[in-house]
């Protein structure tokens, strides 16, 4: 059985980490580090999986899910991201792909949700990040899109601006 794989993420390194290990596991893998690329990349070979990155420089993974279903309805798909809410999770699947992981995603994890059988549900993580650890995550990435500033990142969290130092000042909870 074919098991063309693409991988589409703007990130190097974990583009190039997730490449290896997924060709362990048996698929062949192409990369794209970019919407225009992986639109380049479908028009040459149309994979039987992908696994985009939901936010790119040039676009949305969004965009290849679509341009995917068009040209393959039967490929396997799963957005990864580092910036997940209900509303794009609700979009992806939507748009047609499988499941929605959040970053860092280990390799087993995307290869379940990848082949998983229709209509099973995928198994609960053994390891779920502690409610602490998710709420800290959140609070480092809205701190990073407001460009590490604690006013701004206070108003938009709704937290008084000292409260928000404290937090930063901590270090992450443990998972």
């Amino acid at each position: 059985m074919a098991k063309e794989l693409l991988i589409l993420d703007d990130d190097n390194a974990l583009r190039r980490t997730l490449s290896r290990a997924m060709a362990q596991r048996g698929f062949s893998v192409m990369q794209a580090a970019s919407v225009k690329e992986a639109r380049e990349q479908i028009q040459i070979t149309s994979p039987d999986f992908a696994v985009l990155d939901l936010k790119l420089e040039d676009g949305n993974g969004l965009e290849i899910v679509t341009a995917l279903r068009n040209l393959r309805p039967d490929c396997r798909i799963v957005i990864l991201t580092g910036f997940g809410n209900i509303a794009t999770a609700v979009a992806a699947v939507k748009a047609g792909a499988l499941d929605y992981l959040p970053k860092p995603a280990n390799p087993d994890a995307i290869e379940q949700a990848l082949l998983q059988q229709e209509g099973n549900l995928p198994q609960p993580p053994e390891d779920p990040m502690s409610a602490d650890r998710v709420r800290w995550e959140h609070i480092q990435r809205v701190f990073e899109q407001c460009d590490r500033n604690v006013s701004e990142t206070a108003r938009r969290l709704k937290m008084h601006r000292r409260t928000l130092q404290r937090i930063l000042a901590k270090h992450a909870p443990r998972s």
